[in-house]
């Protein structure tokens, strides 16, 4: 008779993606997971292949998250812009206090790791790289819809709101003022190259 599955894999995963986000790759251990996750190092291997491997789950699921809050923030508003100023704000400010830290994981990823771990870092490149795509589909709608002057380069827009995003989350650790962190947000709208 086959073994049966005695976790819920989905749940694991948001688990793990949320300790991995807090501590880091390297100063999250398998004991760190076997107590968050509750399974077994031996569970884990064999459900994920390594830490490596549950670890590459996490950033999948964390960029799920992403691009499904940003297509939600998208349902949510008539203009793009305003869909875009939405999923800033749910970036910056909400992850202040509602996510294990206030990074996100793909940036923090991209920091800590070191060329030990290429190919986490290639993993973790694609995955801001799909959230780049998302956000020149987006501009270009705004394009179309006249909120964003079709001149303006929309691969220089993404990169600009990518970048824009680390910026403001690192700014929002060392200033908790909402007024302020909304303020910046809206200039990062009305300012070069937007």
């Amino acid at each position: 008779m086959a073994k049966t599955t005695k976790y819920d894999r989905q749940k694991v995963i948001e688990k793990a993606t949320n300790l991995y986000w807090k501590n880091g790759f390297h100063a999250t251990s398998m004991r760190n997971l076997q107590d968050e996750i509750d399974m077994r190092p031996g569970s884990i291997y064999g459900a994920f292949g390594s830490k490596e491997g549950l670890f590459k789950e996490a950033l999948r699921n964390y960029t799920d998250m992403a691009l499904s809050q940003l297509q939600k923030c998208r349902d949510e508003h008539e203009s793009v812009i305003d869909a875009l100023k939405a999923f800033v704000k749910a970036q910056v400010i909400d992850t202040q206090t509602d996510a294990p830290n206030g990074m996100c994981m793909l940036a923090k990823t991209v920091g800590e790791l070191t060329e030990e771990n290429q190919d986490l870092i290639d993993t973790t490149k694609v995955h801001l790289g799909e959230i780049a795509s998302k956000f020149i589909l987006l501009i270009k709608e705004a394009q179309a819809l006249g909120e964003i002057d079709k001149d303006k380069n929309v691969e220089d827009l993404a990169i600009h709101l990518q970048i824009q995003i680390a910026g403001l989350r690192t700014f929002g650790k060392m200033n908790n003022d909402k007024s302020l962190l909304n303020t910046k947000i809206e200039e990062i709208f009305t300012h070069y190259p937007f």
